[in-house]
C-alpha cells in the first residue's frame, strides 16, 4: 500500500476516518529515518488494512510541536481515533510487525472504558 504524506491540514481527517493509522515522524536529513523507511514501507505492504502515513517534521513543524516530537523517527499508532502507541527510534522489521499485531489485537472498548475512568478520576481529584 502507498504511504501517505500527512500535513497539518489533513492529519485529523486521516486519523479520524480510518480504523488504524501508523504515523512516522521523520526528516530528510535524519539517517535513522532513512534506514527505517524501507522497514516502514515493507510493513505497509504486509498490513494493507492499516493506513501508513509520514509527517515530514521539517515541513510540518506545528504538527510535530503539537505531538511534542523531540526525537526522530517517532512512530505513533492511532486506533479508532485514539493514540495507543508512541515511541521514538528506528525499529527492526520484526519489532514493528509485533507492535502492529499487538495494536490490532487491542480491545478498543476496554481502552475507551479505561480512558473514561481515568478522566472521571481526574475530575474527582480536580
Amino acid at each position: 500500500m502507498a504511504i501517505q504524506e500527512v500535513t497539518q491540514e489533513n492529519f485529523h481527517q486521516v486519523v479520524s476516518e480510518n480504523n488504524m493509522v501508523l504515523v512516522d515522524f521523520w526528516a530528510p536529513w535524519c539517517g535513522p529515518c532513512r534506514s527505517f523507511a524501507p522497514v516502514y514501507e515493507a510493513a505497509s505492504i504486509k498490513f494493507p488494512d492499516a493506513i501508513f502515513a509520514k509527517v515530514n517534521t521539517e515541513e510540518q513543524q506545528e504538527l510535530a510541536a503539537y505531538f511534542q516530537i523531540r526525537s526522530i523517527p517517532t512512530l505513533m499508532i492511532f486506533r479508532e481515533n485514539i493514540l495507543i502507541f508512541s515511541q521514538p527510534g528506528s525499529l527492526p522489521a520484526t519489532a514493528l510487525d509485533q507492535i502492529i499485531e499487538k495494536a490490532k489485537a487491542l480491545d478498543m472498548d476496554k481502552i475507551r472504558r479505561e480512558i473514561e475512568q481515568e478522566s472521571a478520576d481526574a475530575q474527582k481529584r480536580g
